[in-house]
């Protein structure tokens, strides 16, 4: 009988448990437990976890725990990204995979595979004379997941640069208000590069992954912050079309919100248009077993609303996607 799998990707926008933060944590929760419950996921990655501190005590997850409680995701194997000591989790945008089947390896990096360029601001003030290393910020978290089949699934959580602009010294007169359009346009142009940066990281290592297997299960998944038709989720993907190589179809993977009509596919709502900014991308291999998709975004509101206004909700800016597969 074939067994039931699905995965799905959430980014929570700064879960967290801060005193005297609106709205609180239980209010978060009341909303967002339910959407969790919904999902029934058997993996789940989560983007945008913050940590949180006790005396004496590493840095734990302990807004997220609160928020698994009672759930039988509570109770998975959990991987989550850490400093680079592996002492604690980072303080805030941690990203997270659960999982109900046993998580055999993991593993996170940045820069590995791609070293940061180097590039010298052009607008910055006073003037800048030589060039700076343009890091991103966060690492992607890779975990290996034994189905019930035996077989090895490879899972990569991501959270890719925002488009917000990089900061260039001397350009800003406050947090959002810059002093020139070109002064804006250079930071988005940095934001830009290493928002790339990251998707040719993932690319390189899901190449890897076909060098010792081209058969392999892969689901990349997370917050990618572009759209199916942007250089990020294209270097990733690494379609044909692009490439001009046959040979390489089988490395090929695939957006599963293809599979969703046009008018419902979005994740995320910006000055009343709807984007879709979260992906599930499968390899040719797990595409074979794939049934559908779901995106839960019924609720969502226009995020670029909440900042005019600077109200915050208790929900998330973006919308759960959700994968269905029926596995041999």
């Amino acid at each position: 009988m074939p067994t039931s799998l699905r995965i799905a990707t959430f980014n929570l926008e700064n879960l967290d448990d801060k005193p005297r933060k609106k709205p609180t944590l239980a209010q978060r929760i009341a909303v967002m437990r339910p959407q969790l419950l919904r999902l029934n996921a058997d993996i789940l990655c989560l983007q945008e976890v913050n940590g949180q501190e006790e005396t004496g005590q590493p840095r734990r997850l302990l807004a997220l725990e609160q928020l698994l409680d009672g759930t039988p995701y509570a109770n998975y194997d959990r991987v989550a990204t850490t400093l680079q000591d592996g002492s604690q989790v980072f303080d805030e945008r941690n990203l997270v995979i659960l999982s109900r089947f046993e998580i055999v390896t993991s593993e996170q990096f940045k820069h590995r595979d791609a070293p940061p360029p180097s590039y010298r601001k052009v607008t910055a003030l006073p003037p800048r004379t030589e060039a700076d290393r343009v890091t991103w910020e966060r690492p992607i978290l890779h975990a290996q997941i034994r189905l019930p089949s035996d077989r090895v699934l490879d899972v990569l959580n991501v959270h890719l640069k925002s488009k917000l602009p990089a900061s260039i010294d001397g350009q800003k007169v406050s947090t959002y208000t810059w002093k020139t359009a070109s002064g804006w346009a250079e930071g988005f142009f940095l934001s830009s590069m290493k928002r790339v940066g990251q998707a040719l990281e993932a690319r390189i290592f899901i190449d890897r992954l076909f060098d010792a297997d081209e058969s392999a299960l892969i689901a990349v998944c997370g917050d990618f912050n572009a759209e199916i038709d942007e250089v990020p989720l294209q270097a990733i993907c690494g379609e044909v079309e692009n490439t001009g190589n046959a040979q390489l179809v089988p490395r090929v993977l695939v957006p599963c919100d293809r599979s969703i009509p046009v008018s419902s596919r979005y994740t995320l709502f910006h000055r009343g248009r709807g984007k879709m900014l979260d992906h599930i991308l499968l390899s040719r291999q797990l595409l074979a077993d794939y049934q559908g998709a779901e995106i839960h975004n019924e609720l969502l509101h226009d995020e670029s609303g909440a900042f005019a206004r600077e109200k915050q909700y208790p929900e998330s800016d973006h919308a759960p996607i959700l994968a269905k597969f029926e596995m041999p």
